[in-house]
């Protein structure tokens, strides 16, 4: 495709504008609680990969380890293996859901495709968590102090879900009144 028909297709056309105007037919909060279960299902998927990333690369639970036991229970977070990783799990389940939601509510031109702006954007929110996460949760909260390389590796980490979490919701969320269809997974693609 040549750089002429790129900046055509970005142009907005009166077809373009009523297709944009036709995609909300359900009300706003019904199209926000629908995001909402997406980026539920989305935290899901992303903290898998997440979880899949991290675990080989640094040989070690997740800081909700450190938290079970610091808060919960007592001990030592190797103690708590499978509560830690369940409340990672969980973590990560409720930030998609949110994101969900403020994806919902985002309002971009259609030139831009939802399943783009979901990476951005899921980007974007997986660095701010792991921001939040650094300073708030292991410095302030837990007391844990990263070394350069495994904070490189934890913000790392974070990228993956984020990216994860975006793709998940951007194809999912926007304009496609049935994913299953639009996709066409039952004919194994």
């Amino acid at each position: 495709m040549s750089m002429a028909d790129r900046l055509r297709r970005l142009r907005p056309t009166d077809e373009s504008r009523n297709d944009a105007e036709a995609v909300p037919s359900q009300s706003s909060p019904t199209h926000v609680a629908d995001a909402a279960v997406r980026g539920l299902q989305a935290g899901f998927v992303a903290t898998l990969i997440m979880t899949a990333f991290r675990l080989p690369i640094l040989r070690s639970l997740p800081p909700s380890a450190n938290f079970w036991a610091q808060y919960v229970t007592g001990g030592e977070p190797s103690e708590h293996p499978v509560a830690g990783l369940a409340l990672h799990l969980l973590y990560g389940v409720q930030a998609g859901a949110l994101f969900g939601a403020l994806f919902a509510l985002q309002d971009a031109e259609r030139s831009i495709e939802p399943e783009q702006r979901g990476l951005v954007w899921g980007s974007v929110y997986g660095m701010a968590l792991s921001a939040f996460g650094s300073q708030f949760m292991l410095k302030k909260l837990l007391g844990i102090r990263l070394d350069t390389d495994e904070l490189a590796l934890f913000h790392a980490g974070h990228l993956v879900y984020g990216l994860s979490l975006g793709a998940w919701v951007g194809s999912r969320t926007e304009g496609v009144e049935n994913p299953d269809e639009e996709y066409e997974y039952d004919n194994g693609n």
